[in-house]
């Protein structure tokens, strides 16, 4: 199922950066092993506009500047009803599997860790949610990415499908 993605322009967004993920991975070589860091980092503005992005790297910090840049080329506006989300979704990226639910104010963010945070930096404070399948990080943000795009307002329906409220 294709999703429209509505890419947003970095600049002039005072955006809040967070590491989602790193991971270390090892190349043996004749001296010894060598180590290289990927980092899943996941930008927002707090009101709607959310990236992803992966970086990798021999050391932490220039992965983790690296996963930025990227987030902040994948800049993608949400549709939020308040401080939640405007309906429930499922969403699937690869095996990775989650559930999306509104929920009342002072609720909070009831999720694990991944998507917690792609839901944090999008601006959502209220919202229930469930993993299945594959608890893989970078799949579950994705996921997570994939079921906040296809977030669509009562008024994105009713123009698209010729109808007044």
């Amino acid at each position: 199922m294709r999703h429209e993605i509505n890419y947003v322009d970095p600049e002039g967004l005072d955006l809040i950066e967070d590491t989602v993920q790193i991971n270390r991975t090892a190349k043996v070589m004749k001296g010894g092993r060598r180590f290289g860091f990927s980092a899943l980092v996941v930008v927002g503005d707090g009101r709607g506009v959310v990236g992803l992005g992966f970086g990798k790297a021999r050391e932490v910090p220039p992965s983790i500047e690296k996963g930025i840049t990227d987030a902040k080329k994948n800049l993608q506006k949400v549709n939020l009803k308040g401080t939640t989300v405007p309906h429930s979704v499922v969403a699937r990226f690869r095996s990775s599997t989650v559930k999306i639910m509104p929920a009342a104010p002072g609720t909070g963010i009831i999720a694990g860790a991944a998507v917690r945070k792609v839901l944090e930096a999008a601006g959502v404070k209220d919202v229930l949610t469930k993993a299945l399948g594959s608890k893989n990080p970078m799949n579950l943000a994705k996921a997570t990415l994939v079921g906040l795009a296809s977030m669509k307002t009562r008024r994105e329906i009713a123009t698209r499908r010729g109808v007044e409220l």
